[in-house]
């Protein structure tokens, strides 16, 4: 499928998609977020690990757009930001891992774009913040629920109220981001992280995955639970028997994701 704001590579199990609107620094519209929403519910098996980037040097996504916020009134702009979290909420689910390549401006919508991801790494110019209340209006798209899950209540009310913009080096200080590359490193580092993924077992990794995301919001013994029953299914699965077989065997594991 053609789209108008994405572009989208393919190698070896990894999937890049790159948001490319440079008139706008990559801003999120409507139309853009109803293209990643489609794009993410069509991924298929041959996908294995999602990295997620903008186009050019200056901008991952610089926010929402603001031309397009400015004249909605409050149905509109619930039914926007409705949208916004929506599609970010299908990005956090994915089963498979979703790698943030930060190479720039990550802005409102931006920065909650890179938090729906699994893992962030940024490039060394990269620049954080949710400036949305030097606007009028407060993060719309998830922001001030996994902005404080991320860095904390404190860091994340001190961004929020200030609408402060932070550097790459902050970010990492305050765990908003796992490494700092050089700009001309990012996506070499984004391609190799997603390869020591694809050495895994795919069921495992989403098992995991499911493990993390579900348990989160449980008490102790609750996410313990969820970790026990999803421990289990993994002996149901071939990759099970062939990852343990390779290990007492002393050979490399051939994983199919079954």
């Amino acid at each position: 499928m053609d789209y108008e704001f994405l572009k989208i590579e393919r190698q070896d199990g990894i999937t890049v998609m790159k948001i490319s609107a440079p008139k706008s620094l990559n801003a999120l519209n409507s139309t853009i977020l109803k293209e990643i929403d489609t794009f993410v519910s069509g991924l298929d098996s041959t996908t294995r690990v999602l990295i997620i980037t903008g186009d050019g040097e200056k901008s991952f996504v610089a926010g929402a757009d603001i031309s397009e916020m400015a004249h909605l009134n409050e149905p509109q702009g619930f039914e926007f930001g409705k949208l916004g979290a929506q599609v970010f909420r299908k990005i956090e689910t994915l089963p498979i891992p979703v790698i943030a390549a930060v190479n720039g401006f990550a802005l409102g919508g931006g920065c909650e774009l890179a938090m729906a991801c699994d893992i962030r790494i940024a490039s060394s110019k990269a620049k954080f913040g949710q400036p949305e209340v030097g606007l009028g209006i407060i993060p719309g798209f998830s922001g001030t629920y996994r902005l404080p899950k991320l860095v904390g209540q404190g860091y994340a009310k001190e961004m929020i109220y200030t609408g402060k913009v932070i550097r790459a080096d902050e970010a990492l200080r305050i765990g908003l981001v796992n490494a700092v590359y050089e700009p001309e490193e990012l996506m070499y580092k984004a391609l190799e992280m997603a390869a020591m993924m694809l050495k895994n077992a795919p069921v495992a990794i989403r098992l995991a995955k499911q493990s993390i995301n579900e348990g989160y919001d449980l008490d102790a013994d609750g996410a313990i639970a969820l970790e026990n029953k999803l421990f289990g299914q993994c002996f149901v699965t071939k990759d099970q028997k062939e990852g343990m077989d390779a290990f007492l065997n002393k050979r490399k594991a051939d994983f199919i994701g079954e």
